[in-house]
This record gives structure tokens, C-alpha cells and sequence, in this order.
């Protein structure tokens, strides 16, 4: 279920983790598309033959699929509903803590850490932690930061 919040209230919320999103498969095609787009074939994420060899059995996801899926498991997860605009402003830091297996799937845990007033708006700093269906620790970790525009 989206976590619906207005501006007004993030600062009381400073602190808590205010949304977890859906699962999202990461299958091979995704994959597949991601390095053409990036031109980005390194053999332990398209070679499905070569990668069963590899200390993971199989191809993974790219660190940065990972981190570009962000916008939509945020998206998914949580709306500030009475924003006029948003955007991504950048990160402080991004750690690739874990592969992510062709097939399995992930989801976004979003921890409101700091709100701070900008020109017209508010930016956002969050913990985000990416997260494996079955496994024991996140496949990443982003401090993310957001400006919500009114």
C-alpha cells in the first residue's frame, strides 16, 4: 500500500521508516536491456552459460540497475501528495551491498532521515535500503535526496 504524505508533516516524521515498496522482479531481459543501454556487457551479467561458473551461479544485476530502479520503487512505495513537482537531486552515498540473482526480486525500504527548507520547496534526504526476496542482508544502501517543490 503507497504511504500518502503532504510537506507539511514530513518534519514530524523525521526518523521513521514511512514506506516499503512492492516487489519488483529483476529478470534476465531487464538485464539484458539495461547493458545495451549502458553498453555494459560484462560477461557475470549477460553470459547466462559462462556465469553459472561464477561464485553466483548465474548471471546478477548491475550495481547501477539497482540504483536506477530507485525512482520507480519510490514511486511505488510513497506520493507527497500536494507537491507540485519533484526531483532527484542526487545521493550522498551508495553502497552495492549484496548481488542481485537474474529472477529473484527487490524492494525499496525508504527512512525519512532530514528535511530541510529550500527556495519554493523542501529537500528530503533519505535511507534507503534495497532489499532481496530470501536474503540476509540489503543489496544496497543509498542515502538519497529529494526536493519537493510546492
Amino acid at each position: 500500500m503507497k504511504t500518502l504524505l503532504k510537506i507539511g508533516e514530513l518534519e514530524s516524521r523525521v526518523g521513521e521508516e514511512l514506506a516499503v515498496s512492492p516487489w519488483m522482479e529483476i529478470a534476465q531481459d531487464r538485464i539484458d536491456l539495461f547493458a545495451k543501454a549502458t553498453e555494459d556487457f560484462q560477461w557475470i551479467h549477460v553470459d547466462q552459460e559462462r556465469a553459472k561458473q561464477s561464485p553466483f551461479g548465474g548471471t546478477i544485476a548491475h550495481g547501477f540497475l539497482t540504483l536506477s530502479l530507485l525512482p520507480k520503487l519510490t514511486d511505488a512505495a510513497l506520493e507527497i501528495t500536494d507537491r507540485k513537482m519533484g526531483v532527484n537531486y542526487g545521493l550522498n552515498k551508495v553502497r552495492f551491498t549484496a548481488p542481485v540473482p537474474s529472477g529473484s526480486r527487490i524492494r525499496g525500504r525508504f527512512t525519512l532521515t532530514k528535511v530541510e527548507t529550500i527556495e519554493g520547496g523542501v529537500q528530503t534526504t533519505w535511507n534507503t535500503v534495497v532489499e532481496r526476496d530470501g536474503g540476509d542482508k540489503p543489496v544496497m544502501v543509498a542515502e538519497t535526496i529529494s526536493r519537493h517543490y510546492y
